[in-house]
């Protein structure tokens, strides 16, 4: 039986992605296509929400702080994720109004 592979050019992506994630400061946020774009993935938008939603419940990786394009949190109000991530940014001094961030002040990278 053979194995599927997967190409290097793709597990060299998902690395730079996690360090990319992982360089977003406490108290700012960025966007799926924002994350995708900086880690070289292009217009990766879905790729890296697919990728996020892969992470292990106990990641140190700050999840938390990537919301959609107009800087909405997309996870549901009433789903645990989406409450602790509200709860998250909340604590990181984010201002959170209807569940969206002004991404002009609180947008990463400037």
């Amino acid at each position: 039986m053979s194995e599927k592979r997967i190409p290097e050019v793709k597990l060299a992506t998902r690395e730079v992605f996690w360090q990319v994630l992982a360089s977003i400061p406490p108290g700012r946020v960025t966007s799926y296509g924002q994350l995708a774009k900086l880690a070289g993935m292009g217009r990766g938008a879905r790729l890296a929400g697919r990728w996020l939603g892969q992470l292990p419940a106990d990641t140190e990786l700050p999840w938390h702080r990537v919301l959609n394009s107009v800087g909405q949190l997309s996870l549901s109000a009433d789903s645990p994720s989406g409450q602790e991530q509200y709860q998250r940014l909340m604590a990181e001094g984010v201002i959170i109004n209807n569940r969206r961030v002004d991404m002009k002040r609180f947008g990463w990278p400037d």
